[in-house]
């Protein structure tokens, strides 16, 4: 395995390092040996399931005192044993955001989550007010300081989560798909912010990240963990990149064969949506026709999620009109509605319940009373979607890249006249989201009409038929 030349010593290490969840067929890392230096950015691809996520846990010892499992060999972080030492002791040293920011809160309030890690580590009230106020600046998030978490958007709560963790001084930023819910506004604004801190605090960064057009002008270096068999990839970020046969932003899907589409199935009227009676959006009309694909996008905290909760129901209008197929929905229970419109949300682990995958889908037919004659048959939508060989899995052992699909499959397999999609590439790597786009322009060939929130440039040049933004 070549390795760059680094100006310091390594300031992580992995030697012989292997790890196997519990249950698991094969271990996840096999054998890896990999040292970073310090000061260094490194990002850390391939294919959803490859091991990124466990790679970046094996740092704070999550893996494998969260999870559990089997190991062999070495982790060494500024000299420290994380695998011994678990992720209580190694905090101070591993900032450490998940995938799914939501699932490491603790507070209700920005301020609060924030300041919690430092009341934790017994800082003096001057100190830990300071480093309040510095990370609040650093993230741009002073105006939603007392705001509810449960009320921010997915991008917001994602910003939340670094600032917790950088209030705390670490030596080592690991981060898991930390500009998946950003805008490309704000995501550039963050990666500037951890390109300085780097420079200013000796800040070693880790992250994985499948937009990979967004990070590689921060990164100096790339490992890539490929498929079971295959070398691991380590060197310049550009060159591993190549080494790879990866084309960052491009998706190869063929040029779409354009129709004409045919009649509104989603209409939106003068709506104006908010809590409590606080207006979020004014006046909002917006139609989505049979047969077409329309990408809704904004900045984050624009209103997004909100505009696609209340066209199933969820958020009832404060004003105005919501129709799906001439119907209007005021008053209709949420159920009757997602017959027709199918929803996924941001976070798939909402829509996950069953035992298996193929349970999943089983339990959607089930409950629509389509298991004697599902619209699509569960086993070729799996096979569609990339997960053929995950069908028997348990939904909440796959990565989040995995559960995204999961969840879709579980939504689409009553081939709805309309789906609602909300970050749906987030998570999935470059052939995942291609098989998506295939899927995604069948389905609208077909006649479904598909909104997408999204901030995935790339994927909106290669499906969208028109982009409305919210501002």
């Amino acid at each position: 395995m070549a390795m760059p030349a680094a100006a310091t010593a390594p300031l992580i290490s992995w030697r012989n390092f292997s790890y196997t969840y519990p249950e698991a067929a094969a271990p996840v890392l096999r054998e890896l040996t990999l040292a970073l230096p310090a000061g260094s950015c490194t990002l850390v691809m391939g294919p959803s399931g490859a091991g990124k996520s466990t790679l970046l846990r094996t740092l704070n010892g999550l893996v494998p005192h969260f999870s559990g499992g089997t190991l062999a060999g070495q982790v060494r972080v500024a000299g420290r044993d994380p695998l011994s030492l678990g992720p209580q002791r190694m905090s101070r040293m591993v900032g450490f955001v998940f995938q799914d920011p939501e699932a490491q809160f603790i507070t209700e309030v920005v301020e609060d989550e924030i300041a919690l890690g430092l009341e934790n580590a017994a800082l003096p009230r001057a100190e830990m007010h300071a480093r309040v106020e510095q990370v609040l600046t650093w993230l741009e998030l002073r105006p939603l300081r007392r705001r509810r978490l449960a009320t921010l958007s997915g991008g917001e709560q994602q910003r939340v989560a670094i600032a917790a963790a950088l209030a705390l001084r670490p030596r080592v930023l690991a981060l898991d798909e930390p500009t998946s819910q950003l805008d490309a506004e704000t995501a550039a604004s963050l990666l500037r912010l951890l390109s300085r801190l780097r420079a200013q605090l000796d800040l070693t960064v880790v992250l994985v990240e499948h937009r990979l057009e967004r990070v590689l002008p921060f990164c100096t270096h790339g490992v890539f963990l490929p498929a079971p068999g295959e070398p691991v990839l380590f060197g310049p970020s550009e060159a591993v990149l190549a080494r790879a046969g990866i084309q960052p932003g491009q998706l190869g899907l063929p040029p779409a064969q354009r129709k004409r589409a045919a009649a509104p199935v989603i209409v939106a009227q003068g709506v104006t949506l908010g809590y409590h009676r606080a207006p979020v959006l004014r006046d909002v009309t917006l139609q989505v026709r049979a047969g077409e694909i329309v990408a809704l996008m904004g900045r984050n905290g624009i209103g997004k999620t909100t505009l696609l909760k209340s066209l199933v129901g969820l958020l009832p209008p404060l004003d105005g009109r919501i129709a799906i197929a001439g119907a209007d929905i005021a008053g209709r229970p949420v159920a009757e509605i997602c017959r027709q419109v199918a929803y996924l949300p941001q976070a798939p682990d909402t829509l996950l319940f069953a035992d298996t995958v193929r349970e999943e889908l089983a339990v959607t037919l089930r409950n629509h009373h389509l298991e004697q004659r599902p619209p699509v048959a569960p086993c070729v939508l799996l096979s569609r979607l990339g997960l053929a060989d995950k069908a028997a899995c348990y939904p909440r052992d796959l990565s989040v890249g995995e559960r995204q699909l999961v969840a879709l499959g579980a939504v689409l397999v009553t081939r709805p006249a309309a789906l609602l999609l909300d970050e749906p590439t987030r998570g999935l790597d470059y052939q995942a989201k291609r098989r998506l786009g295939e899927l995604l322009r069948s389905w609208r060939d077909a006649g479904m009409a598909i909104l997408l929130a999204t901030h995935d440039a790339p994927l909106v040049r290669s499906l969208a038929d028109r982009v409305v933004r919210l501002a």
